[in-house]
């Protein structure tokens, strides 16, 4: 059994620790933000990310973005304030792979060691302990984390050093971002076309055209259940590093800014909070047709 503090306990946080927590680990929360969620009422409450990081010997975060997990780290009553020799932070959200190198060095010179180490999979990985974890850092940090990565995913991978780990999780979603907006363009030519969306989605996933993203995210938009899921302001997010990080390293990707501003359009629908598979929904607006309205029309 190993002592881990968790801070982040959301969408993807909670499935992750109770995970954890299943494989029989002692779990230790902050509730500087919120109360411990229910289904995770066993976990040790603690006042603030200081305290979490004194109790613990490993730290985990999963919070939303860059500034939130530089004030966890380095805010009032934050995680540094709480480490000593040994301990090890593993940040699991997806932020600026330039920030996460600043951090890393920073919690370094306190002793401690440094995993930059986002996901891949969402809710649905994040529940089955199936996710894709891209890990940054040292090799003996990561071999001492492994175990318990090893119980929230399955492709796990050690990319290199403090920063890559986001650099493949920014290149994730990159691949993932095109993926869905090729499905929804397909998808809306067809139906525009005369064709049962979800007949050509069926075919298409017996060829070379077949994806995870066809798979699920095809469902999603042929049924319409766009309740996330993975939230198309997060996806923005991470895109807009991208596009920050492109521009530093003197980088075209054409394609990725594209995509940002089809999800611009459907933030402009009122659709941030949409699963990203709703991408489709702001091309459907551009064209004024909805793939779904013949689907819905053969249910009734």
């Amino acid at each position: 059994m190993m002592k881990i503090g968790l801070i982040g306990t959301g969408i993807m946080g909670l499935p992750m620790a109770q995970n954890l927590r299943n494989a029989g680990h002692q779990l230790y929360v902050s509730t500087h933000r919120s109360p411990v969620p229910a289904g995770l009422q066993e976990a040790e409450a603690c006042a603030n990310p200081a305290e979490v990081a004194r109790a613990a010997e490993i730290i985990i975060l999963m919070v939303p973005d860059t500034p939130q997990v530089e004030a966890v780290l380095f805010g009032d009553n934050g995680v540094a304030e709480g480490l000593e020799n040994g301990k090890v932070v593993i940040d699991m959200s997806s932020i600026s792979p330039l920030a996460t190198k600043v951090f890393a060095k920073r919690i370094n010179a306190l002793g401690a060691e440094y995993l930059d180490a986002p996901v891949s999979g969402g809710e649905v990985g994040a529940k089955a302990g199936t996710l894709s974890i891209m890990v940054g850092g040292n090799e003996g940090a990561f071999a001492r984390a492994k175990p318990l990565f090893e119980i929230m995913g399955k492709n796990i991978t050690l990319v290199g050093g403090n920063g890559d780990g986001q650099t493949a999780k920014v290149a994730n979603q990159i691949v993932v971002a095109l993926n869905i907006e090729a499905v929804s363009e397909a998808l809306l030519f067809a139906s525009r076309a005369g064709a049962d969306p979800e007949r050509v989605r069926e075919a298409l996933m017996g060829g070379f055209a077949s994806s995870k993203v066809l798979d699920v995210h095809g469902e999603r938009m042929v049924k319409g259940t766009f309740d996330p899921g993975f939230r198309i302001a997060l996806h923005q997010k991470d895109l807009n590093l991208a596009l920050s990080g492109a521009k530093e390293l003197a980088l075209n990707l054409p394609n990725t800014a594209t995509t940002q501003q089809i999800f611009s359009t459907c933030v402009a629908l009122g659709g941030d909070g949409w699963d990203h598979s709703g991408m489709i929904k702001g091309l459907e607006h551009m064209s004024n047709h909805s793939i779904r309205d013949r689907y819905n029309e053969t249910e009734g």
